[in-house]
């Protein structure tokens, strides 16, 4: 049995909410194409790889313990926070996750699909049609992860980062519940 358990945010653990928040590596990006109405893309990998951390975020947990309209889910094992995954509902009747993250040394052992399993089930019991999520075009890692989850690239945006010149594109990613 995984020792991993998926557990809401309760005030206890607000302290550890951002403690998965670790660097990731910058590999390549996504090339995208619109075609025949439909999405498809390329991957460039980079000559030289990078690493990229966002800033932890500084938001009032309080709003996201005991909510209706979003919820913070954590991966523990034990008592160590080793993800995280931040939803909210979204006018489009998506559940809109906000951030998911899992500790650099938990990569690649199951922890995103059972947090994206979690999401799932919060988002059919709200009564959503799907998760939806956005990630930047030279975050390949993340967008390989997503895309073989079973989200599909919906949309290209390459305004919405004006304020962040190194990030060249928005990708918004979609899984719809079938």
């Amino acid at each position: 049995m995984n020792p991993i358990q998926i557990v809401a945010l309760h005030k206890s653990l607000i302290p550890q909410v951002n403690d998965a928040n670790d660097p990731f590596p910058i590999i390549g990006r996504i090339i995208p194409s619109y075609l025949n109405g439909a999405w498809t893309y390329r991957e460039e990998l980079n000559m030289e790889i990078s690493e990229l951390k966002f800033p932890d975020d500084r938001l009032d947990w309080d709003h996201y313990i005991d909510q209706d309209d979003r919820v913070v889910y954590l991966a523990m094992d034990a008592d160590t926070c080793v993800g995280q995954i931040r939803l909210t509902t979204d006018w489009s009747r998506f559940a809109y996750i906000e951030n998911i993250a899992v500790r650099q040394s938990y990569r690649k052992r199951g922890v995103g699909r059972m947090l994206l399993e979690m999401a799932e089930c919060w988002a059919k019991e709200k009564q959503l049609i799907g998760l939806s999520l956005e990630a930047q075009n030279d975050n390949l890692i993340a967008c390989r992860f997503y895309r073989k989850e079973g989200f599909q690239l919906g949309g290209v945006d390459s305004i919405k980062q004006y304020a962040n010149p190194q990030i060249e594109l928005t990708l918004y990613w979609y899984r719809i519940f079938t």
